[in-house]
């Protein structure tokens, strides 16, 4: 019985450590460079922005010197970004399919909305 019980066990965790394993290249899916239109409600915050961003291996990397982008993609296309640049500091949240996404971003002062495309 405990044989048993510990085979069950150990094929559960190759089960679980194949999962988390496969995430990341589920996520590939998105690879590439988008292109992201940022804008703000808030007339007291800039609006109509754009960046450059790139997706490898469900990571999320800056294109542009002047913003550095971070965060991940999971396998269903849901992301999360942080942009920064100096000072300045968003998180996004939203989600992606094959060509383009949307989503939410919110700032110290200022929050938004953003949607992307594939370029």
């Amino acid at each position: 019985m405990g044989r048993i019980f510990k085979s069950a066990t150990a094929f559960r965790i190759l089960m679980l450590v194949g999962t988390i394993v496969a995430t990341p290249a589920t996520a590939a899916t998105f690879d590439g460079q988008w292109s992201v239109h940022i804008a703000s409600s808030n007339a007291a915050c800039s609006s109509g922005t754009s960046v450059s961003i790139g997706i490898n291996n469900g990571q999320v990397a800056s294109t542009n010197a002047m913003v550095t982008a971070s965060g991940r993609v999971a396998e269903a296309g849901n992301i999360s970004v942080t942009l920064a640049s100096g000072m300045k500091r968003a998180v996004g949240l939203g989600r992606l399919n094959g060509t383009s996404g949307s989503g939410t971003w919110r700032a110290a002062l200022c929050s938004g909305t953003w949607t992307a495309q594939r370029i």
